[in-house]
């Protein structure tokens, strides 16, 4: 965050660092991979044995997993547009194709390989296709988040994404700054992204792992950060989301599932 943003605003969840892409040897990456994946009508059976992939990804993982879970239906998702000052709010599904957002995990990683193999063992790239965001920075939750806990996707028209270290997002920041304070208790943690060009989506068919630079599909909108956010319901997380800066925001409830 800028200093002009002041110091008494500095509530240690804003967006305040300038951390380079390509980082030095010293400083943590930090890697948002987001799950894009057909809804799907799972016997027990096939539910049972998803859970036993996760489980074995989760174990291969454990030491780079700081955080994910996965995410309730589409159906029951909140996505508000308009901004703060006119925010419209509407009821999900959204997905213009075939695949939703159906979890996410951040890694901690090395380099953008070490994180791209990691993406290559999630379960969901064999059928879907895992979208993989180096993170500015990482303000993590002071405790495992539940079922009652919410994620708020931040998305923008990819020519208005901002790159870190500009007067831009300097100005951005401030604006989170101001959010944080607002919604105070109700803000777990979240993170901005790097711009859509640092994004690789990541599929397997088979014995084929296939790789793509940028998101998963080209839309009017991109990922550009995320809050993990705690409320009562969906009305409540809702009102919290409709103060963030950004163009629009998908909320979603999480399943509740990141210990398995």
């Amino acid at each position: 965050m800028s200093d002009s943003c002041g110091a008494v605003r500095r509530s240690g969840r804003e967006w305040n660092t300038r951390v380079p892409l390509q980082a030095p040897e010293d400083i943590t990456m930090y890697y948002f991979a987001l799950l894009q994946v057909p809804e799907r009508d799972l016997t027990p059976e096939q539910r049972e044995s998803e859970m036993r992939a996760y489980t074995d990804f989760h174990a291969l993982a454990a030491r780079a997993i700081l955080a994910g879970d996965a995410l309730a239906s589409a159906t029951e998702a909140v996505r508000i547009s308009g901004g703060p000052d006119n925010p419209m709010v509407t009821d999900g599904p959204f997905a213009e194709g075939a695949e939703v957002a159906g979890g996410f995990y951040v890694f901690e990683a090395d380099n953008l390989d070490d994180a791209l193999k990691l993406a290559e063992q999630i379960p969901a790239a064999g059928y879907g296709a895992v979208e993989v965001w180096p993170m500015v920075h990482w303000n993590a939750p002071d405790r495992p988040t539940t079922g009652n806990d919410w994620l708020a996707l931040l998305l923008e028209p990819a020519e208005q994404v901002t790159t870190p270290c500009t007067p831009e997002w300097d100005e951005g920041v401030c604006r989170h700054a101001d959010f944080n304070a607002a919604a105070g208790e109700h803000v777990l943690g979240g993170a901005p992204l790097h711009p859509p060009t640092t994004a690789t989506t990541v599929r397997v068919r088979g014995t084929e792992v296939l790789m793509t630079d940028g998101p998963f599909a080209e839309s009017a909108e991109v990922a550009n950060g995320f809050y993990l956010l705690r409320a009562a319901d969906r009305d409540e997380a809702a009102k919290v989301a409709a103060m963030i800066p950004a163009g629009a925001v998908q909320v979603r409830r999480l399943a509740g599932v990141a210990g398995l």
